[in-house]
């Protein structure tokens, strides 16, 4: 059996872009390269070769995987939970995510949740566009990591790059974006629903953890009841077991050999259902994911 390979779906974007590594959304659906599965993009796999993922019960591939690059800042937004998604975005996942930096400028910042002290303050902060009081701005190294759960006021800002995982979901809900322009336009926001699903007061949590769920040598960053997120270093080896419906695996930084295929920095494949064990040879980095 052998690694699923993947040709990413890239998108030019106003403020940078975006790389959709492992993605099965509909807005992105990653073609498969293995000549064993050609014509195939990852969702309609997912649907034709279930045992390839352990046969979950999922109308739909969960996750999604992306590298963002920020050239300039992105609106301040927010994310639905599933409850709100199904009911007001067409029955469409949440979108709960989390952050792995690969990069960032000396100086560089995210904003990540808000300093209103209840909705009522949120609504009227977001109405009288009091941004600088309204955002918690704080600073972000290489190597940070930053759980964003549903409701979570949140940004990237220029000068990073980020390793997404996230449910599979484009779900976004601007509240402020500057006042730039695209195609001579603003782009649209979504006041409404931001303040609908912004959770208050904003409380600062450490990303939940499941030492229960292990694959080997490598450090959870991150479980709860949607993904579990680890990262891996390949420091001339690294061996970890695939005993996950799948694991889905991108190289960060460096370069390394898996079975008969090299991976370098910003590529994404797939270990199916019940590969065994993977070892890894190189120096590399990896973030490796499942539900």
């Amino acid at each position: 059996m052998e690694p699923i390979l993947l040709k990413p779906t890239v998108k030019t974007l106003i403020w940078g872009s975006e790389q959709w590594g492992i993605s099965g959304h509909p807005n992105g659906d990653d073609e498969i390269l293995n000549e064993e599965f050609k014509g195939n993009t990852l969702s309609s796999l997912f649907k034709s070769r279930p045992d390839l993922f352990g046969n979950v019960s999922l109308s739909q591939f969960p996750l999604l995987t992306k590298i963002i690059t920020a050239n300039t800042d992105l609106s301040i937004q927010v994310h639905p939970d599933d409850e709100y998604a199904a009911k007001n975005e067409n029955g469409s996942l949440g979108k709960t995510e989390c952050w792995y930096i690969m990069d960032a400028k000396p100086g560089a910042t995210i904003v990540i949740g808000h300093n209103a002290k209840d909705k009522e303050e949120v609504k009227s902060m977001i109405e009288k566009g009091e941004w600088d009081d309204f955002i918690r701005v704080i600073p972000v190294h290489k190597g940070d990591f930053f759980f964003i759960e549903p409701g979570t006021v949140h940004a990237i800002k220029g000068g990073t790059v980020i390793l997404e995982t996230q449910q599979s979901s484009d779900i976004t809900y601007r509240v402020y974006d500057y006042g730039r322009l695209q195609d001579g336009k603003p782009r649209p926001l979504h006041v409404k629903q931001s303040i609908d699903v912004i959770k208050a007061p904003f409380v600062q949590k450490a990303p939940p953890l499941n030492n229960t769920i292990s694959i080997g040598n490598v450090d959870q960053l991150v479980s709860c009841s949607l993904f579990t997120v680890w990262h891996g270093k390949v420091e001339g080896k690294l061996e970890i077991m695939q005993n996950r419906p799948f694991l889905l695996c991108s190289v960060i930084e460096g370069e390394c050999s898996l079975s008969e295929e090299t991976f370098t920095k910003s590529d994404h494949f797939i270990l199916p259902y019940k590969y065994g064990n993977a070892e890894f040879r190189g120096n590399a980095e990896l973030i490796i994911s499942s539900c």
